[in-house]
């Protein structure tokens, strides 16, 4: 449920019908024709044609409309001069998206009323000449990897990343230590030695339970929402594996560290947001300071995001994200030996905490003979 919750949110993809606010001071065709396409436009809608500024910023205020547009009084007057008048555009940015959408669809219907008055100006006779004056350099605008410029092509498939990471260290952080008197990661018994059957062990149950749930959240889900998914699966499934790996390991090493489960949850959920902000999604990596970037390296998140998005939005093969695909088994290998560690350290612990009880119970045994005797 946690992939499809968030892929639910964003479904809409784009941010439609922004509701604004409009100052018309010409109350002219020409305005009114300027206000009728910006209407008519499918990510702005017009809720209210106010009498002054004042009026229209407290619909702001208000949170009715996201914008104003503001037409000045000399705006046919000058435009039937020939002089250049100015559209006055302003946006609440606390939300980007609603500045984005309101921005464009001004631009866009300046530049076809332009490209009107420029035609009816010209005096042309044929309507490639029409064209010509409308568009003297011909342009083409094509989105790469993302053709509907969604928010949810953006940002999901980073996400799903990330939910696999979260997921398995909450649920190895809180398992970890519930199964023992002591609290200890391995309880002292004769089918608990073995360091390295022990951290394979767990490594491995933990790996056939996230591979069917790695094909769950980044084969069908995407599927479900119809994101974007141009990537080869072999690719895919190749560059998941150590991902998983590192992962698993990571997750291990951290459930060495957090002693309560309530401790693990308040401490993962509070990382998430941050590791998406330092994986170079959300901000630029390029823009990123180098402490940062460099302490992103850490979390196997960093690269199974890069890597992910470039075979599965970006169409590239496994070859091109071969920087991402040796660090991650490089983590995988590095978080294995702290693991080892960990799990060293806590059949030490164990052992000892386990002497100290049998001799407190042999301790108990003999006062109980002696006081019976």
């Amino acid at each position: 449920a946690y992939p499809l919750l968030y892929s639910f949110i964003y479904t809409d993809e784009v941010v439609r019908e922004v509701p604004i606010a409009v100052v018309d001071e010409s109350h002219t065709t020409m305005s009114r024709e300027y206000l009728r396409h910006v209407d008519a436009s499918p990510d702005v809608k017009i809720i209210n044609y106010c009498a002054d500024m004042a009026e229209a910023e407290r619909c702001i205020k208000n949170r009715e409309a996201y914008g104003i547009v503001r037409v000045p009084a000399d705006f046919s007057k000058r435009l039937s001069k020939g002089e250049q008048v100015e559209v006055g555009v302003y946006s609440d940015m606390s939300g980007m998206l609603y500045y984005k959408s309101i921005l464009t669809t001004n631009t866009n219907v300046s530049l076809a009323m332009n490209a009107r008055i420029k035609v009816a100006r010209a005096g042309n006779t044929t309507e490639q000449q029409d064209l010509v004056t409308q568009h003297p350099i011909a342009y083409e605008e094509v989105s790469l990897y993302n053709p509907q410029n969604g928010f949810a092509s953006f940002l999901i498939p980073a996400v799903l990343i990330l939910i696999i990471q979260q997921t398995l260290l909450l649920g190895v952080g809180i398992s970890a230590r519930e199964q023992n008197r002591f609290r200890e990661l391995t309880p002292f018994d004769r089918h608990h030695t073995g360091l390295l059957r022990i951290v394979l062990s767990k490594s491995s149950a933990y790996m056939l339970v996230y591979i069917p749930i790695s094909v769950y959240i980044l084969g069908v889900v995407p599927r479900i929402f119809h994101l974007n998914q141009i990537g080869n699966p072999v690719d895919m499934a190749l560059f998941i594996v150590p991902f998983l790996l590192a992962c698993t390991f990571f997750a291990m090493t951290v459930s060495g560290v957090i002693r309560q489960r309530e401790t693990c949850i308040m401490i993962i959920v509070f990382t998430s947001l941050p590791l998406l902000f330092i994986s170079g999604v959300s901000w630029p990596g390029a823009a990123m300071p180098k402490f940062w970037k460099a302490l992103s390296y850490l979390f196997p998140s960093t690269l199974g995001i890069n890597g992910f998005l470039k075979i599965n939005n970006m169409g590239a093969h496994l070859p091109s994200v071969s920087h991402e695909w040796y660090v991650l088994w490089a983590q995988a290998a590095c978080y294995f030996v702290t693991s080892c560690l960990i799990y060293r350290r806590s059949i030490i612990t164990s052992r000892r905490r386990f002497a100290v009880r049998y001799n407190e119970m042999k301790q108990k045994m003999l006062e109980k003979k002696t006081w019976q005797k």
